[in-house]
């Protein structure tokens, strides 16, 4: 009768840990994404950073399930082979008379369970990081704090999860929700499927797809955040990530070195009733250039090679919806998941695979994987090493991304991967080849010949990130 014991609506960061988790156990699972792959939402485009755990209200589950979030993190990295470094965080604080805010974070953090929180002087700031504004009075340094690959973390969860029998099913969206005997019948547009229980995983429509099952309602603000992305001769500015700090709106501006050597600064926090609605406006970039200077002085923004912006899915309480809806048995929310959602992420995926477990009694199985390999880059690799891979495979001798120094092989392999990449964003996201500083100019054209070549598709079929977004019309087809 069913199809699946558990289907999960949503292929971010929350969905993929859920479904990671999930595999460990005997369980016919599968994740629906309405987008063309993995991580095309709110966790494509935030700070990536690995917060601490100072900030979350405490005893509020964001707080538990950050501090969580942030031990995980690390052994993490190692099983699922993803970028991630402990490179701490600076909390400014630039007059006097705002102490008692900072002092607040500080005990807070300790009552979360936060480990070596300090906080330091003007004098010990500047000679942590010489580029603070002299303005600064004091910081609270976090050293737990870190920078992750979003990206990368996102496509591990899924491949792993994949690898160990989950199921995903792409430019899928649901429609609507019945209950049925036992469980659900999900419409969507490529088909209906029945499952005994649901893992709400969905974003910023969050709120859209609970309120499909539940009389209780909940609301799910779409929260855009602005950035700006300097080059790599910009990314030793800091070392640390640098927050101002905490306002209404979040953590504010922060200014932080990412996990390949950019600079990043941002984001904004504007909310917006477009779900969809992630244009930036130069209200907001120019909003975010004059804050972030604030804190951090001689900013090189003439170094900025794109701008971009992401929206946080922003639950009214500013909390974290975590388990069975009200009237909605084996319905299993996993909402208002955003900053620290990335942070999180683990603990998320650990909290629901207890309650999909415990609802549907699983066992465990006894051959999950926990480890993964991501794409090879071969400039890990020794001289010698490398000359004996591009001898094997000359892929790897072909350079296609200059910027980034993204070769062939590369390329083929996260075409022809679990959950292979089969758009231009695909690639980018799991290689790097087109996030450089001519932002794809150069090598977008050789990265569409070999997904043609690949995948057996016409030029005219390849698109940036599914849907309508292709980068070859016209009518003769024919000549491509």
């Amino acid at each position: 009768m069913f199809d699946y014991d558990v289907m999960i609506i949503g292929g971010g960061v929350a969905g993929a840990a859920s479904a990671r988790e999930l595999s460990r156990y005997k369980v016919k699972a599968c994740v629906i994404e309405k987008e063309e792959d993995v991580c095309c939402g709110t966790s494509k485009a935030n700070s990536a950073i690995v917060h601490a755990g100072y900030d979350a209200a405490e005893g509020s589950l964001m707080a538990k399930l950050n501090v969580r979030g942030n031990q995980m993190m690390e052994e993490l990295s190692r099983e699922l082979d993803f970028p991630f470094k402990k490179n701490g965080s600076l909390v400014i604080c630039l007059h006097e008379e705002d102490m008692p805010s900072l002092q607040t974070l500080y005990d807070r953090g300790v009552v979360n369970g936060v480990k070596e929180l300090r906080i330091l002087n003007k004098e010990e700031v500047l000679e942590m990081e010489p580029n603070i504004s002299d303005n600064v009075y004091a910081a609270l340094y976090a050293p737990t704090a870190g920078i992750v690959c979003p990206f990368s973390l996102n496509i591990a969860l899924a491949e792993n999860a994949n690898v160990n029998g989950v199921e995903f099913k792409f430019d899928t969206e649901v429609e609507d929700i019945k209950r049925i005997d036992g469980g659900y019948k999900l419409m969507t547009n490529r088909g209906v499927y029945q499952t005994k229980c649901i893992v709400n995983a969905a974003g910023v429509y969050a709120d859209k797809i609970h309120n499909m099952v539940s009389e209780k309602r909940i609301h799910i603000t779409a929260r855009r955040g602005d950035y700006c992305l300097l080059d790599k001769s910009a990314g030793g500015h800091v070392s640390k990530t640098i927050f101002a700090l905490p306002g209404k709106y979040g953590k504010g501006v922060l200014v932080t070195p990412t996990i390949h050597g950019n600079l990043l600064v941002g984001p904004t926090a504007i909310d917006v009733e477009d779900k969809e609605g992630t244009n930036t406006t130069r209200e907001g970039l120019d909003l975010l250039i004059e804050k972030a200077g604030m804190n951090v002085r001689n900013l090189p923004m003439r170094q900025v090679i794109t701008s971009f912006s992401g929206l946080r899915a922003h639950e009214d309480d500013h909390e974290f919806i975590i388990g069975e809806a009200e009237g909605a048995e084996g319905f299993i929310d996993c909402a208002g998941i955003e900053s620290p959602g990335l942070t999180s992420c683990p603990a998320i995926g650990e909290m629901v695979a207890d309650i999909v477990s415990k609802k549907l009694g699983l066992q465990k199985k006894e051959d999950f994987i926990a480890t993964r390999k991501g794409v090879l880059d071969p400039s890990t690799l020794t001289k010698e090493a490398r000359a004996v891979l591009m001898k094997e495979k000359p892929a790897y001798g072909n350079i296609i991304c200059r910027c980034e120094m993204v070769t062939e092989g590369e390329i083929l392999d996260a075409i022809h991967r679990p959950l292979g990449a089969r758009s231009l964003d695909g690639v980018k996201r799991r290689t790097r080849a087109g996030m450089g500083r001519c932002q794809a100019g150069f090598c977008s054209p050789r990265t569409m010949e070999i997904l043609a070549r690949e995948c057996n598709m016409s030029m005219f079929d390849i698109t940036k990130s599914g849907g309508n977004s292709k980068i070859v019309v016209g009518t003769n087809k024919d000549t491509l």
